[in-house]
C-alpha cells in the first residue's frame, strides 16, 4: 500500500481525507499515463485491493484501462495477475465479496452489479477471445485467475458468452488443456469452468466430448478413488451428467467408446457398508443418477435398450443387484439404487429375467422382487422407498408377458406354495391391508401384471379369496368391488377403481363376470349420479370410466346387461351429458397431469398419490371411445356388430390365405435350392461332355492324320513286307481307336441318360417355380439341347 500512501499523500498532509472515488481516479489516471511499468503494476495492485469495497467505483471508472493493461501489458505476468483478479472481483456476485459491501450495496443489488459489469466486459467480444488467449499462459498467477474471471462470466451471461467461445477458434480446445494442468488447483476450477461451459449448450458439449473429455474425466475419478473420492469426483461427475443428459449424440459417443464397462468400478462397495461420509454419498448419488441418464425412459428406445444390453453384459446391473441387495446401505442410497436397476431393465427381457433370478442373502433364499414387495406394503417404511419398490416392479412388468405370467400364476389355487412367501400374496395383503398407500400400491401393481395381456386377465378371474373361516370363498373380482361398496379412503377406491378398469379393458370374459354381480352396475350409477364433493369427484370420474368399459367392450352374452340397455339405463338414471362430464373429471384433475408427465411415480407427499402413468395412457385412449359408444344408437351398433363381424371373416381370410402364402414359401424355397442344385450337377455333366468332345475331336485328327501319312506310303512303297508293317501299325492304331470311340460311346450313352432324367425332373419343378425360376430352367434346357446337336454331330461322324 506504499503506492496508495504516496497517492493520497498531499490530502492527507492538509488534514483532509480524499473520497475513495477521489483516489480510485487518480490511479486509474496512472495506470493510463505511466511510462514506467513498475509504476502501472502498483497502480492496478491498488486498485485491485480497493476493488473489494469499492466495486462500483472500481468498475465504473477502471475497467476500460484494466482491459488495456491485458492487451499491451502480455510480457509482464504480475501485471495480468493483477488486473484478472480486479476484473473477477469487479464482476463476481459471491457472498464472501458482497459481505463487505453490505451496508452499502444490498444483495439484489449487487447481483445486479454483476449482470452489468459482465455486459460491459463482453460487449466487445475481443475482450473475451483476449482472456481465452491469456489462459494458454502457464504462469500460475496468470493462468488461475484467468479461469477463475471467465468462470464468473459464463455464471453471469452464459449463453452469450458461450456462443463468443463457439466462434472463437480453438476455443473451446483451450479451455479442454486445463484438465490436463499437473496443478489440482487449476485443474480442480478448470472442472468449474467446463461445467458452466457445457451447461444447456449441445453443441459445446459434443465438441468437449470430441476433445477426449469422457477418457479424461473417468482418468480424474479413478485416480481420486471413485466413489471414495472428494469433491473433484462430484465435480467430474456434474461435467458427465452435462455432457450426457439430453444430448443423443454423446451417449451414443460415451457406448461406442466402451465407456459404460468403466462405470462398473464405482458401484464394487464392500461388506461392511456402515460409516458411509457425506461426500461418499453424494458421490454414489451422482454415479447411479448418471446410469439413469444412460437408460432414462425418455431417450430414443433404440439407444436405451443398446445401453441396457452394455451394462448387463459387462456386469453393472449385476454389481447395482448386489447393492440392493446389501446391509447397511444408506437409505437414500438404496432408494435411488432402486430407481437405476429400474430403468436398467425396464423393457429389456434379457435384463428383466436376470432380475427376476436374482435373490436376496437370507436364509431360505428369497427372490429379490419379494424382499422389495415386502418394503411396498410394509407402512413403517419411507414412502419415497415405497415409491421406488413400486417403480421397479411395474419397470419389470413392461413389456414383459413372461413375467406377467409368473406374477399371475402365484395367485392360482395350483401354484400356491403355502410354504413360502410369493410375490401374489403380498399384493393381495397389501390390496385389503387397513394402509391406503399399501391399497393403492397394491393395486397398481396388479394392473402392471395385466396391461395388455389378455391371457392374465382371464386367469386372474381364477383367484379365488377365503375372506374369514366358515364362509365361502369369493373370487378376487368381487372381493374388489365389495370394498368399493363399502366406502374406503379415496385413495384405496381410486386405486382399487384402476385395477378394476385395466382388468376388463379389452376383456370381454371380465367384463361378463363383472356384470354378472346384480349389485355392481347399481352402484356404479348410484356414484356417478350423485353431487358429491370435489374430493369425490376423481371416484365419481373413474366409475363412468368403468362403466363405459363395461359397455364398449360388451360381447351381449348377459341378456340383463347388454350394451343397450345400459346405455338407456344411463340416461335414464345419469344422463348422457352428466354422464360425460364426470367422464372429464379425470384428464381436469391436477394430479392426472402430473402422472401423465413420466413413467416414475414421483409424488410430493402420500396423500397426492393418486394416479398411475400408465393408467393415464388408458384413459386417453378409452375416453374418447366410451362417449362415441355412449351416443350411438342401437341401429349403429348392430351395423357396427356387422362390420366386425365381417372384419374377422376378412381377417380370418387373411389369415388363412397368409399361411398358405407362408407354406408356399417355403416350398418355393425348397424348390429353388433343389433346382440350384441340379444346375450345379447339370455345370459338371457339361463340362465332363465337352472334355469327351474335345478327346472325340482329338482322337478324330489323329485318325485322318493316320489316314494320309496310310495313302502316302501305299504310293511310296510297293513291297509285300512293308505293306506288311504298314497295314500292321495301320491295324493297331485303328483297334485301338475304336476301342476308345466304343467306350466314349458307353460314356455319352450312360451320360444321356441322366441328362434325360434331370430333363424329365427339371419339366417338373418349372411348373411350381415363379417367371425367374422358368426362365433359367428354359437355359438349361437349351444348353442341354446344345449338348445333344453336338453329340448327333459326334454321331454322324461315326
Amino acid at each position: 500500500m506504499n503506492f496508495l500512501r504516496g497517492v493520497m499523500g498531499g490530502q492527507q498532509s492538509s488534514g483532509v481525507q480524499p473520497s475513495g472515488a477521489e483516489t480510485i481516479q487518480k490511479l486509474c489516471d496512472r495506470v493510463a499515463s505511466s511510462t514506467l511499468l513498475d509504476d502501472r503494476r502498483d497502480a492496478v495492485r491498488a486498485l485491485k485491493s480497493l476493488s473489494k469495497k469499492y466495486r462500483l467505483e472500481v468498475g465504473t471508472q477502471a475497467m476500460d484501462h484494466l482491459l488495456n493493461v491485458l492487451q499491451t501489458d502480455r510480457a509482464d505476468s504480475e501485471i495480468i495477475g493483477y488486473a484478472l483478479d480486479t476484473l473477477y472481483n469487479i464482476l463476481s456476485n459471491d457472498a464472501e465479496e458482497a459481505a463487505e459491501s453490505e451496508e452499502e450495496n444490498p444483495q439484489a443489488q449487487t447481483d445486479d452489479l454483476g449482470v452489468q459489469f459482465t455486459e460491459m466486459f463482453i460487449k466487445q467480444q475481443e475482450n473475451v477471445t483476449i482472456l481465452l488467449s491469456i489462459l494458454e499462459e502457464f504462469d500460475f498467477h496468470v493462468r488461475w485467475p484467468g479461469v477463475k474471471l471467465l468462470t464468473c462470466l459464463l455464471k453471469q451471461q452464459g449463453p452469450q458468452v458461450q456462443q463468443i467461445i463457439l466462434v472463437s477458434p480453438m476455443g473451446v480446445s483451450r479451455l479442454m488443456d486445463l484438465l490436463d494442468d499437473s496443478r489440482e488447483v487449476i485443474r480442480n476450477d478448470g472442472l468449474l469452468l467446463l461445467q458452466q461451459l457445457t451447461k444447456s449448450n449441445a453443441a459445446i458439449q459434443k465438441i468437449v466430448a470430441f476433445e477426449n473429455a469422457f477418457e479424461r474425466l473417468l482418468d480424474i475419478i479413478t485416480e481420486e478413488g471413485n466413489s471414495d473420492g472428494g469433491i473433484v469426483v462430484e465435480d467430474c461427475l456434474l461435467l458427465l451428467q452435462n455432457l450426457l443428459k439430453y444430448n443423443n449424440s454423446n451417449q451414443n459417443f460415451f457406448k461406442e467408446g466402451s465407456y459404460i464397462q468403466r462405470m462398473k468400478p464405482w458401484f464394487e462397495v464392500g461388506d461392511d457398508n456402515s460409516g458411509w461420509s457425506a461426500q461418499k454419498v453424494t458421490n454414489l448419488h451422482l454415479m447411479l443418477q448418471l446410469v439413469r441418464v444412460l437408460v432414462s425412459p425418455g431417450n430414443p428406445p433404440g439407444a436405451t435398450s443398446s445401453c441396457q444390453k452394455f451394462m448387463y453384459q459387462c456386469g453393472l446391473l449385476q454389481q447395482l443387484c448386489i447393492i440392493l441387495m446389501a446391509t447397511g446401505v444408506p437409505a437414500d442410497i438404496l432408494t435411488e439404487t432402486i430407481n437405476t436397476v429400474s430403468e436398467v431393465i425396464r423393457g429389456s427381457q434379457v435384463n428383466q429375467d436376470y432380475f427376476a433370478s436374482v435373490n436376496a442373502p437370507s436364509n431360505p433364499p428369497r427372490p429379490a422382487i419379494v424382499v422389495l414387495l415386502m418394503s411396498m406394503v410394509n407402512e413403517r417404511q419411507p414412502f419415497v422407498l415405497r415409491c421406488a419398490v413400486l417403480y421397479c416392479f411395474q419397470c419389470f412388468l413392461y413389456k414383459n408377458q413372461k413375467g406377467q405370467g409368473e406374477i399371475v400364476a402365484t395367485l392360482l389355487p395350483s401354484t400356491i406354495d403355502a410354504t413360502s412367501l410369493s410375490a401374489g400374496q403380498l399384493l393381495c395383503g397389501g390390496l385389503f391391508s387397513t394402509d391406503s398407500l399399501s391399497n393403492w400400491c397394491a393395486a397398481v401393481a396388479l394392473a402392471h401384471a395385466l396391461l395388455e395381456n389378455s391371457t392374465q386377465k382371464e386367469q386372474l378371474l381364477r383367484v379365488q379369496l377365503a375372506t374369514s373361516i366358515g364362509n365361502p370363498p369369493v373370487s378376487l373380482l368381487q372381493q374388489c368391488t365389495n370394498i368399493l361398496a363399502q366406502g374406503s379412503k379415496v385413495q384405496t377406491r381410486v386405486g382399487l377403481l384402476m385395477l378394476l378398469c385395466t382388468w376388463l379393458t379389452n376383456c370381454p370374459i371380465a367384463v361378463t363376470h363383472f356384470l354378472h354381480n346384480a349389485s355392481n352396475v347399481p352402484f356404479l350409477t348410484a356414484q356417478i349420479s350423485e353431487n358429491l364433493g370435489e374430493e369425490e369427484q376423481l371416484v365419481q370420474g373413474l366409475c363412468a370410466l368403468l362403466l363405459g368399459i363395461c359397455i364398449y367392450y360388451n360381447d351381449n352374452s348377459l341378456e340383463s346387461n347388454t350394451k343397450e340397455k345400459l346405455k338407456q339405463l344411463i340416461e335414464k338414471r345419469i344422463g348422457k351429458e352428466i354422464f360425460t362430464e364426470k367422464l372429464g373429471f379425470i384428464t381436469k384433475h391436477e394430479f392426472y397431469s402430473k402422472a401423465a408427465q413420466k413413467p416414475q411415480p414421483s409424488f410430493s407427499s402420500p396423500d397426492h398419490m393418486m394416479f398411475d402413468h400408465e393408467f393415464t395412457k388408458l384413459v386417453k385412449e378409452l375416453e374418447a371411445v366410451i362417449i362415441k359408444a355412449i351416443y350411438k344408437s342401437s341401429e349403429e351398433d348392430k351395423k357396427e356388430e356387422e362390420v366386425k363381424k365381417s372384419l374377422e371373416q376378412h381377417d380370418n381370410i387373411i389369415s388363412h390365405y397368409k399361411n398358405v402364402i407362408r407354406e408356399q414359401d417355403l416350398q418355393l424355397e425348397e424348390l429353388k435350392q433343389t433346382v440350384s442344385t441340379l444346375q450345379a450337377k447339370n455345370e459338371q455333366f457339361q463340362t465332363t461332355v465337352s472334355q469327351q468332345v474335345a478327346q472325340i475331336q482329338q482322337h478324330k485328327d489323329q485318325y485322318n492324320l493316320l489316314k494320309v501319312q496310310l495313302g502316302k506310303d501305299n504310293q511310296h512303297h510297293n513291297s509285300h513286307n512293308s505293306n506288311a508293317q504298314i497295314n500292321g501299325f495301320q491295324s493297331e492304331e485303328v483297334s485301338r481307336l475304336k476301342e476308345e470311340i466304343e467306350e466314349l460311346k458307353k460314356q455319352h450313352d450312360l451320360l444321356q441318360g441322366e441328362l434325360s432324367e434331370k430333363n424329365t425332373l427339371i419339366e417338373n419343378l418349372s411348373c411350381n417355380q415363379a417367371a425367374g425360376q422358368t426362365e433359367q430352367t428354359t437355359g438349361v434346357s437349351e444348353q442341354v439341347t446344345e449338348l445333344q446337336k453336338v453329340l448327333f454331330i459326334f454321331y454322324k461322324y461315326l
